[in-house]
């Protein structure tokens, strides 16, 4: 079975390949103006151990840095232009980065989940709920990274309304009320907002059901313009891309046998009607 599986530390993504070739094309043109590190940092207004970090591809660069190096090398437009393809996105933990990349050109996207609100129907005030109790604790700014990625994630639904959006939501995620009556009231409006696009269909599954096809776990399945399937797990601090086709087909036939048994459409936004009349 082929499986690839990421191994974060504390959700802090590390350097990517598309981050060390951005570095190497900074040094080159560095290097080719006659700079020193130093010098450079002096005229973009950074150390010149930031200048090292990012040709490095330890750093992410920021706007200032990349306008800065632009004009100090020479406005060829090349820095602006591999700027744009930096892979790393402040927020995404590691070991998601990857389905990240894939869930921008899917056809189609499934996901099932148990434990809480996916992040694609999420609401901010849900989001730092949740992080307030993560563990080891997280300040302000990693906070506000991980919802500002997660807000830039959420415009596929509107931005791609030629992609299927599947979702299947345990009832409890809801009862639960994360965050507090008010924060469940908004979340649930948001959530029938969203049910209400062509291309986003909402089930929940009844939080007293006899049989369930998903106790083995939360999972997504991803289809790709060129008509091939992954799937993604994801548990504590890590995540596995699924590639093997038996392992695909086996989760497709879960999630197919999951919608059969989860709340229809239609109800599904009865029942979510009827809880946040109840709060």
């Amino acid at each position: 079975m082929v499986v690839e599986v990421a191994v974060g530390t504390g959700g802090e993504p590390e350097s990517s390949d598309s981050m060390r070739t951005f570095g190497a094309m900074v040094q080159a043109l560095r290097e080719h103006a006659g700079l020193s590190r130093e010098e450079l940092g002096e005229r973009v207004g950074y150390s010149k151990h930031t200048v090292a970090s990012v040709e490095l591809g330890r750093r992410m660069p920021d706007a200032v840095f990349v306008e800065g190096v632009e004009e100090a090398t020479g406005n060829t437009g090349a820095v602006r232009r591999a700027a744009a393809h930096l892979a790393r996105q402040p927020g995404l933990a590691a070991w998601f980065r990857q389905w990240a990349r894939m869930e921008q050109v899917a056809i189609a996207l499934y996901t099932y989940e148990c434990r809480m609100v996916p992040g694609l129907l999420q609401t901010e005030s849900y989001a730092k709920a949740m992080a307030v109790d993560h563990v080891p604790p997280l300040d302000d700014t990693q906070i506000d990274e991980r919802w500002a990625a997660r807000a830039m994630r959420q415009q596929l639904l509107l931005d791609r309304p030629n992609t299927a959006f599947s979702f299947i939501i345990e009832e409890h995620a809801f009862l639960r009320q994360t965050g507090g009556t008010a924060v469940t009231r908004v979340l649930i409006d948001h959530i029938l907002e969203m049910a209400e696009l062509r291309n986003v269909e909402i089930q929940i599954m009844p939080l007293v059901q006899e049989s369930h096809t998903g106790l083995q776990g939360p999972f997504q399945l991803l289809e790709t313009p060129q008509n091939k399937w992954y799937a993604y797990t994801e548990g504590q601090e890590s995540g596995q891309l699924i590639t093997e086709r038996k392992v695909v087909s086996v989760l497709q036939r879960r999630y197919a046998r999951m919608r059969s048994q989860a709340h229809t459409i239609r109800n599904s936004v009865s029942l979510l009607q009827r809880m946040r009349g109840d709060l």
